[in-house]
């Protein structure tokens, strides 16, 4: 079964790139997240299998990585996503919104927002997640966490919820490795740990401080990751669930 929509997908980026990255799509090295933990978490399934993460910020409203777009269904409240579990609420999407400015190629405006066909029903096991009150960017060293489904090595799957931690990078050493960085990327991984890289369901959210500061996105074998900074994106997101 196809689990994933564009897994370990090798991107051709402009020549400004020091090394091709690739999308995201797996945890390595995390352990298993404590079920229903973490409530905001979405799984969004294609027509093939389950794809990307996404979270919950509003009742009417997943977010995701722009490059997930593809016809989806999300499901709130799953654990283990191939179990009939009674917690978890499978609610179509209305319309999608791509941000304007995503570019394919250098994957710069990573967003996308899901409207659901109705609103999700919130409880224990299915709750929203705030965002960044400001554009502010994230010092380095802030601690951090990320949650998906799927590999957890380069052999081993999992259709349960794993979780690891990562710490954010500063932007000149982020830079460094990767030199097309915007305002619209944030950095993150582990400095010391490479079973952290793989950083997560492209998509999910990472969380710092009980806020969603970033989209997974992508990056390469090892650390940093690059993320879709959330804060950057404050003005369109209100624009876009407003209207």
């Amino acid at each position: 079964m196809l689990r994933f929509s564009r897994p370990l997908l090798l991107l051709l980026l402009s020549l400004s790139w020091a090394q091709t990255a690739h999308l995201r799509s797996q945890i390595v090295g995390g352990q298993e997240a404590v079920p229903h933990s973490r409530p905001y978490m979405a799984t969004l399934k294609m027509d093939l299998g389950y794809g990307c993460g996404g979270f919950l910020v509003d009742p009417q409203w997943v977010m995701t990585a722009a490059h997930c777009m593809s016809e989806m269904t999300v499901v709130l409240g799953a654990h283990d996503r191939s179990a009939i579990e009674n917690t978890q609420q499978v609610i179509g999407v209305e319309s999608y919104h791509i941000h304007p400015e995503y570019n394919r190629v250098t994957v710069s405006n990573d967003i996308l927002l899901l409207k659901l066909v109705h609103k999700a029903t919130l409880n224990k096991y299915v709750q929203m997640i705030p965002l960044p009150k400001s554009s502010s960017d994230l010092p380095e060293g802030t601690p951090c966490s990320l949650a998906g489904w799927g590999l957890i090595d380069d052999s081993q799957d999992t259709e349960r919820l794993f979780e690891t931690n990562v710490t954010i990078y500063s932007r000149k050493k982020c830079m460094k490795i990767y030199p097309q960085l915007n305002d619209a990327m944030i950095c993150a991984g582990s400095h010391n740990d490479l079973r952290d890289t793989s950083q997560g369901d492209s998509g999910g959210p990472m969380v710092c401080k009980g806020v969603a500061q970033g989209i997974v996105s992508f990056g390469n074998s090892y650390p940093p990751g690059v993320y879709s900074r959330i804060a950057h994106f404050l003005p369109w997101i209100k624009k876009t669930m407003e209207s």
